[in-house]
């Protein structure tokens, strides 16, 4: 160590300086090495709220898991055509009933004894009839299979319903455009009906037209 006035060196832990007097000042200790090492970060809090759910599909595109959906399989013509014998006698019986009346009223009409002559004759009367069931049986159909049973009866009492093809309810147009579609399978000597015997979702040209299945409950 050296003396602060004179200059002189002196030793270590000396109190004055033996040239000069000058007493020494303890050197101050040189302050720690700050540790280089960096300050942890504490991990970032987690946010308050929860994240936002994902927006959800509306209920009729929801699709259900498959152990919430029944087992179904399509059905076939014969299947079809039993429910059509049934719904065909549930819609006499009410057509029997509805019409008569005016059936009577214009029996006049009739110019032989021919029983065929109902669906061929072009007069007004007969027309009228012809017209009122045909209306009769497109409001059965139509607002049975878009209901919540989505079944006519006598597709219900066989297990059957008419869906999309997506397996949702129809609508009342989607279920009209399939009934008028009927015509049309009509019309090609029946092989439209035919065609639900041999198609790969046993669906009928109408059945094709129209966007529907026909489902039966196993």
């Amino acid at each position: 160590m050296f003396c602060s006035k004179c200059g002189t060196q002196l030793a270590d832990g000396a109190a004055f300086c033996t040239n000069c007097g000058q007493p020494t000042q303890p050197t101050a200790a040189p302050p720690p090495l700050s540790d280089p090492s960096p300050t942890p970060v504490a991990p970032a809090a987690p946010p308050a709220y929860p994240p936002p759910a994902p927006p959800q599909q509306p209920a009729q595109y929801q699709w259900q898991t498959p152990a919430a959906r029944s087992p179904v399989a399509y059905a076939g013509f014969w299947l079809r055509f039993v429910a059509y014998i049934i719904d065909a006698i549930i819609l006499g019986i009410v057509g029997v009933g509805a019409f008569f009346p005016l059936f009577r009223a214009n029996i006049h009409a009739f110019t032989t004894q021919n029983p065929w002559e109902v669906y061929t004759s072009v007069s007004r009367p007969l027309l009228a009839i012809r017209l009122l069931a045909l209306m009769l049986s497109w409001i059965y159909y139509a607002s049975m299979e878009s209901s919540a049973w989505q079944a006519t009866l006598g597709k219900k009492i066989l297990g059957l319903k008419v869906t999309d093809l997506a397996g949702n309810r129809i609508s009342f147009a989607r279920a009209s455009g399939r009934f008028f579609g009927k015509i049309l399978s009509g019309m090609i000597l029946g092989i439209g009906f035919l065609m639900a015997g041999f198609t790969e979702r046993k669906q009928a040209l109408h059945d094709i037209l129209a966007g529907c299945l026909v489902l039966r409950q196993l």
